[in-house]
């Protein structure tokens, strides 16, 4: 009896054994699928997938027609909007897009990973949703630059002064919703074509008192930077029309931020004997041109000037305008406003 009882507990050791050696395997396929394989792919992810920190900000990226896969991601990578070319291509591939990215002008607004890079290139979907720009009124071209720089991605601020210089005061001040990808010289002809629109109603306040548009633009971009409000406007034109009438030399300080970029707290006596047609001080007449961009009310004013006995204007920090109507009371003026 002992053979038959040893062969049941050889055949109980084995059949338990077995059983063991199942449930391990399936104990381990268990911990691989619900640990091993899901921290691979974090890792994954993290390493290649997930959008570099560095992803510029507002970024856009342009495909051209004819470009192959290789060379997109490999601009991808360049741009850090993306962390692997490698993994972008195949990731393309695994979606079966690869002969399938759309040529355009892709605009990310905030950073995406690869995977949402590549659908979105393989769909040709671009958001190039328009961005909201608002341009103040007295800003001149290179201003202007400034801020269309610091909104648009890859804007060509060159470009831009290029075909804008001769444009100041004629690019109209006002809220924008411009694409991402909108080229300088569109952004002009947008800004321009709004600056015909605004004056139309002005033609006939234009041609009636006798100036030309040109002065009327002229004398507007520097009742912009001078004064704060419509009635100052009106008041700062009439005495400026006056001293163009009588001769005498507009003296505004206003005109050195086109020498100098200084304005009248930081202006010196050596800062007023510098050469150039924009120093006032030194030629009489308007500058050869506007000195910004100004606003409706600003050119209205210009069509539209307060006669008053006053021949002098200052503001001071605060913007608190003063009048004077002789040279002893303007100069008391500044002791009392401009200098304290």
């Amino acid at each position: 009896m002992i053979i038959p009882n040893f062969r049941l507990q050889i055949s109980d050791f084995k059949n338990r054994y077995l059983n063991f050696c199942r449930t391990s395997v399936k104990k381990a396929a268990v911990f691989h699928l619900i640990f091993i394989v899901p921290v691979f792919s974090l890792l994954v992810y993290a390493a290649f997938l997930k959008a570099p920190s560095d992803f510029p900000e507002e970024a856009l990226f342009t495909v051209t027609s004819g470009q192959n896969l290789s060379e997109i991601s490999k601009e991808l990578q360049e741009q850090n909007i993306v962390k692997s070319a490698f993994w972008f291509r195949n990731t393309v591939i695994f979606l079966k897009g690869e002969s399938g990215i759309k040529a355009g002008d892709y605009f990310f607004e905030s950073p995406k990973n690869s995977y949402t890079v590549a659908k979105r290139m393989i769909s040709g979907t671009l958001n190039l949703y328009p961005l909201k720009i608002t341009i103040h009124e007295g800003l001149n071209v290179f201003e202007i630059a400034d801020l269309l720089e610091s909104q648009l991605p890859k804007f060509d601020k060159g470009e831009f002064l290029k075909l804008a210089k001769e444009k100041e005061g004629y690019l109209f001040p006002d809220t924008y919703f411009i694409a991402p990808n909108t080229k300088a010289e569109s952004v002009i002809a947008i800004m321009e074509s709004n600056f015909w629109r605004k004056i139309d109603g002005l033609s006939e306040k234009i041609q009636s008192n006798g100036k030309t548009l040109e002065e009327i633009i002229s004398l507007a971009s520097i009742i912009e930077t001078e004064a704060r409000d419509a009635e100052s406007r009106r008041v700062i034109s009439g005495i400026l029309w006056k001293r163009l009438k009588i001769g005498m030399p507009l003296q505004v300080d206003v005109t050195f931020k086109y020498v100098n970029g200084k304005n009248t707290y930081q202006l010196s006596p050596e800062d007023l004997k510098i050469d150039s047609p924009y120093n006032t001080y030194l030629y009489k007449g308007l500058p050869p041109t506007p000195i910004a961009n100004p606003g409706f009310d600003s050119i209205l004013a210009a069509t539209e000037p307060k006669e008053t006995g006053y021949l002098y204007f200052l503001s001071d920090k605060k913007g608190n305008m003063y009048y004077a109507e002789s040279h002893d009371e303007h100069i008391k003026n500044k002791r009392l406003y401009l200098y304290n």
